[in-house]
């Protein structure tokens, strides 16, 4: 490998499709990490399987939306390993994992932290002392987030959008790197409190887990009924995350790939003069330029969980889904006719194919 500073990508290098970095290049640290990332990778899925049987595609998702420095919503029914999946992760990037249990009765301080009355150094004098709340760590599972009422939901908002907590006028920074990973149960609506639009939005991934095969479940059946939960040894740091992270951000990016990713947001607004037939028929509400941004992330930090040292098409369309279907409101007319939120992904990504 040369010694230069700086190694420019050849025209599709690494890519499935054609197109090229333009001006951008990858230094040969990024190379190197691009490597490392790859190969840490593999060891990951390795290991998580030790504790986790199938569900590869929602662990990659997941990993990819914490390269990205995102924030997944993990719907799925009861029994499917979610809680897990998040806490063998969370063990094996050796972070701080902490559990939220949101229940009706949940208020906003038992997730930020509250002010104690505490004796102080001086004899017969007290002070108000802040007592950080579970949301300082660096993975944060906010377990069935949509049985707690919208004024504690909101607590997260700041903490996902800006990594910082208010409390009593003072800001607490959050410690690095941050995550927060909610589920939600599908099957039981009877009092719970849907996420409103505003705190929907700054979910990265809505990730649905779905049952196993029934290779996987006779899997299940015989490894995890014999024996206790495996201990998970420590792959990588967290400072390894934040220094991966920051590679990802500089993974070039096709003048293609953003082209596709504008077109498909836009595509989505049924009032906009780029929406297809189909959405304007299907479609209430589209997705904001928020989606455009999460598209780009994630398909940076896919293309490097898989090596590559260039955003390529196959990048984007694997992260279209999970960016997008939370952002997409089908209308009554589509519900009456089975149209989902994945219909209509489906057929922009297949618009796409058809003009390649």
């Amino acid at each position: 490998m040369s010694q230069s500073s700086t190694q420019e990508v050849p025209s599709g290098a690494g890519t499935g499709s054609s197109g090229t970095a333009g001006s951008q290049g990858v230094n040969e640290g990024d190379l190197q990490a691009i490597k490392d990332l790859r190969d840490l990778y593999q060891e990951m899925r390795v290991e998580m399987g030790r504790a986790i049987i199938g569900q590869q595609e929602v662990i990659e998702r997941l990993l990819i939306c914490i390269l990205a420095r995102g924030h997944s919503l993990l719907m799925g029914v009861p029994g499917l390993a979610k809680t897990t999946i998040i806490n063998s992760l969370s063990e094996i990037m050796s972070l701080d994992f902490s559990r939220i249990q949101f229940t009706p009765d949940l208020m906003p301080s038992d997730i930020t932290g509250t002010d104690i009355l505490q004796e102080s150094d001086q004899p017969g004098r007290r002070e108000f002392v802040f007592v950080k709340g579970p949301i300082f760590g660096n993975i944060i599972l906010a377990d069935e987030i949509n049985r707690t009422p919208p004024k504690t939901q909101s607590a997260l908002l700041e903490a996902m959008q800006e990594h910082r907590v208010t409390a009593s006028g003072k800001v607490f920074d959050l410690p690095k790197p941050f995550f927060v990973l909610a589920t939600q149960n599908p099957i039981e609506q009877e009092g719970t409190y849907s996420l409103p639009e505003a705190q929907l939005d700054r979910f990265m991934f809505f990730i649905h887990v779905d049952y196993p095969t029934a290779e996987e479940e006779l899997r299940i059946a015989k490894e995890t009924t014999a024996g206790g939960i495996a201990k998970l040894k420590h792959i990588i740091t967290g400072d390894q995350v934040i220094k991966f992270q920051e590679v990802v951000q500089r993974v070039p990016v096709p003048d293609h790939i953003y082209d596709t990713a504008v077109q498909w947001v836009r595509a989505t607004r049924p009032k906009s003069d780029d929406a297809p037939d189909f959405v304007k028929e299907w479609v209430t509400w589209g997705a904001g330029p928020r989606a455009v941004q999460y598209l780009i992330r994630g398909a940076k930090a896919r293309a490097v969980l898989q090596g590559s040292y260039l955003v390529r098409t196959e990048d984007l369309i694997a992260v279209a889904e999970p960016v997008l279907s939370h952002r997409i409101l089908t209308n009554f007319h589509a519900q009456a006719e089975g149209v989902t939120s994945r219909t209509v992904i489906d057929k922009l990504i297949e618009m796409t194919r058809q003009q390649a």
